[in-house]
């Protein structure tokens, strides 16, 4: 039965409310990373936002007597794992921990050992257009199963989200995260530009971030040894405990959503170079199966568009599969896991050329933009589209420039009218309309 236990904060001796669901208590008496948030001496905007010694430098103690890393002689009933970053305790409750710059999985199990890159031909990443194994499991490109090796899954992560938020999502898409796992972000610091933006984003990976001197509880991780399917995703995830002051929670309501409920859709609207691609693929960093809808040309014989697509594909988490197609009704009929679209505006370019609309007729395009509203309106999966906001700029010079501008400008609005979230990125920022 779950109880509800108080812990103060030794730095603030603030209480803090948490439910306790397991035996195995750990003290964060930092979260911040390796020199603290601010850092001291510096002077960059974050850092300057906040009073010294906001959040110290990370450390965790298990049960008032083991500390991180699980390394040393440990009592008796504590089982390390994972070279050391894992733990089970007598109960056997499970916790992991991911400072920054470590890997989240190596031939499916977590970490490696300190500084060591994970092989290129092991990593739990399936090559670009193969898909998932019907059977649920995951196989590495050599045809070894993902071994077994640990806990079946975790009932509490620690892990830095500011340095590749993608291991999240390995680690869910690998069956050792699931929705009864309490993810906790560590290592906080002025790789994110504020509290408020932190928090942000913690609500879209389905994390929390605690104060100095949270006292956490393990939970019982998943005990079926399985791997996330594709319709597997983290979209039911909630809180399952109170929040203590100053604490940001795992999902919750963004404008007309329900709360713990990510949107359906989302569009994300922005000029040339806005940040509107990087903000689509922040949305989605975390979860265990995406799908990149590539719309635009693959830069053949065009040396600067060549550079922006291979720019987006570095950017982009390796377990990602990609689709290179114009036919987004179909992909998004036959989606089953979330779909990131981008852009609306290159689809928009491709239709017009293979309708010959330019300088014909406009009608087929018109039919064809009423066909994905439809398909985005009964959206099976989670989407989040990007597209570019064109009606700011100078007007276009030619008849068929200003068609285009008005045609990209109508089908903005409508997918807008049939949206959850819509926002003007600007300069790297999303501001919600």
């Amino acid at each position: 039965m779950d109880v509800t236990r108080i812990s103060c904060c030794p730095r603030t001796g603030s209480p803090h409310r948490l439910c306790t669901l397991g035996a195995v208590k750990v003290l964060l008496t930092g979260t911040a990373g390796g020199t603290g948030w601010p850092e001291p001496g510096c002077r960059c905007a974050s850092c300057a936002a906040l009073p010294a010694g906001h959040r110290r430098p990370f450390d965790l103690v298990v049960d008032g007597a083991v500390r991180f890393p699980f390394t040393g002689p440990l009592p008796t009933g504590y089982r390390p794992h994972a070279d050391g970053l894992g733990l089970t305790g007598p109960d056997g409750s499970s916790l992991l921990c991911l400072p920054p710059g470590r890997p989240a999985l190596q031939n499916g199990i977590p970490c490696l050992p300190t500084g060591q890159p994970p092989p290129q031909d092991e990593t739990l990443r399936l090559p670009p257009g193969q898909p998932v194994p019907q059977d649920g499991t995951l196989r590495l490109p050599a045809g070894q199963p993902v071994p077994q090796d640990g806990p079946a899954g975790y009932g509490l992560v620690l892990i830095d989200l500011l340095d590749r938020p993608e291991r999240l999502g390995e680690l869910r898409r690998a069956g050792l995260v699931d929705s009864s796992t309490q993810v906790v972000a560590i290592g906080l610091d002025h790789r994110v530009r504020s509290e408020e933006e932190l928090a942000r984003r913690l609500r879209l990976w389905g994390a929390r971030a605690v104060p100095d001197g949270t006292e956490l509880e393990t939970t019982i991780g998943a005990t079926a040894s399985r791997k996330a399917t594709p319709r597997e995703t983290t979209s039911g995830e909630a809180a399952s405990r109170e929040t203590a002051p100053g604490e940001t929670t795992s999902r919750v309501a963004t404008s007309g959503v329900a709360a713990g409920v990510p949107p359906r859709r989302a569009l994300l609207l922005g000029g040339s170079r806005s940040g509107k691609s990087a903000e689509a693929e922040l949305w989605l960093a975390t979860e265990p199966h995406v799908t990149y809808v590539a719309t635009g040309p693959d830069g053949a014989g065009d040396g600067e568009w060549a550079a922006r697509v291979r720019a987006h594909r570095d950017r982009r988490p390796a377990h990602w599969a990609t689709a290179e197609t114009t036919d987004l009704v179909t992909a998004i009929r036959s989606a089953t896991a979330p779909l990131l679209i981008d852009g609306l505006g290159t689809w928009l370019a491709a239709v017009f050329d293979q309708e010959g609309a330019w300088e014909g007729d406009r009608a087929p395009v018109e039919a064809r933009c009423d066909e994905l509203v439809a398909a985005w309106r009964q959206a099976p999966e989670r989407i989040v589209a990007v597209s570019d906001e064109v009606g700011l700029g100078v007007v276009p010079a030619t008849a068929s420039g200003r068609a285009f501008r008005d045609a990209l400008g109508r089908l903005n609005a409508r997918l807008a009218a049939e949206s959850e979230y819509v926002a003007l990125v600007v300069a790297g920022r999303p501001l919600e309309l």
